[in-house]
């Protein structure tokens, strides 16, 4: 499907749910069509990413079809969004006003929002406090490991601020950072600015130096169980819970397999590893007997990553609390070109 007849299919929901909830007073597309343009095919395996405004906390609606096309909706309050300049210093909200992505704006604040951020989203002074804020939840997140946590918490709680290495250059190149190809799109923005020889040592902080795609296909099929198993319990109260049905199936196993196609094996691990774990995470809660007998499996995966232990995964997080400084040095030369540019 294009991407035009995709982002009509979510406006078409987004409408519906406002006549229904009057509680969203603003929507807008966030993720990775933003952007994009109409004319581009949009893979089965990506979803359409749309963000409701409410003033007060909403249920995240989560994956689902709508219409054929597989929409991902969250929702924000309008005290998270905050000012014109909070949304400019902000490496999560800046990429959705950049363009014109609101959907639904009544009172006009959405608008208000967008048009600030487009005068000053690639002024040094914004881009730089976007990417010192990706540095700051990176060290926030690495500095404290609680390594008497379930084994899959350690993992998401290690891995996620770790892949955030990946997001911090795309952020300073004025590129919109996404989430489960956060690596690829790093390859890219590196190779742009002449910086490609660093990226394996990013990848590395990660995979630890490198899988073959086999042993990529093999975790794929394993997860595979789990993850099918995992889809047919409740998951009402995760957060992920969407991700982990039906609907989110072809993002992580249609999305992975094209990245193994493609040559990107060892950048497909990264979602491999997250989507075992929040699996095993639902598990432990739901049917804890079924997550002893199914724990093999994301260890197995560790080990090919060679964080098995939380001793590994401690080591691995230093190193990355270490590189930073190095990074930072990348991340500066690459503001300075792309605001030149």
């Amino acid at each position: 499907m294009r991407v035009d007849a995709a982002r009509a299919v979510a406006v078409d929901w987004v409408r519906e749910r406002m006549r229904a909830d009057p509680s969203v007073e603003g929507a807008l597309f966030s993720g990775s069509t933003v952007g994009l343009p109409g004319d581009a095919q949009l893979p089965v395996w990506s979803d359409v990413d749309v963000l409701l405004v409410r003033d007060s906390p909403g249920v995240k609606v989560g994956k689902f079809v709508h219409r054929g096309v597989l929409l991902e909706v969250s929702s924000v309050t309008w005290a998270e969004v905050g000012e014109p300049e909070d949304v400019l210093g902000s490496w999560v909200f800046a990429p959705m006003f950049r363009t014109d992505a609101v959907i639904a704006d009544p009172s006009g604040r959405l608008a208000a929002v967008r048009r600030r951020v487009a005068v000053g989203y690639a002024d040094p002074v914004w881009v730089r406090r976007r990417c010192a804020g990706v540095r700051r939840r990176i060290e926030d997140g690495l500095r404290v490991l609680d390594a008497g946590a379930p084994l899959a918490e350690q993992v998401l709680a290690w891995v996620f601020p770790t892949s955030l290495v990946a997001v911090w250059p795309a952020v300073a190149g004025l590129v919109d950072p996404t989430v489960r190809r956060r690596f690829v799109r790093a390859s890219e923005v590196l190779t742009r600015f002449g910086f490609g020889a660093r990226y394996p040592r990013l990848l590395a902080a990660v995979d630890g130096g490198g899988l073959g795609a086999g042993q990529v296909r093999e975790h794929l099929a394993g997860l595979a169980v789990v993850f099918d198993e995992v889809a047919r319990l409740p998951r009402e109260g995760f957060a992920f819970g969407a991700d982990l049905g039906a609907a989110g199936r072809p993002v992580v196993f249609d999305g992975g397999a094209a990245l193994v196609a493609a040559g990107r094996h060892r950048e497909a691990m990264f979602w491999v590893v997250v989507t075992y774990a929040r699996c095993l995470v639902v598990l432990g809660v739901v049917a804890p007997e079924r997550e002893r007998a199914l724990r093999p499996g994301l260890v197995a995966v560790l080990a090919d990553l060679q964080v098995v232990s939380a001793a590994d995964r401690r080591r691995r997080a230093d190193a990355v609390l270490a590189s930073l400084p190095g990074w930072q040095l990348v991340v500066d030369a690459i503001v300075a070109r792309a605001v030149a540019g």
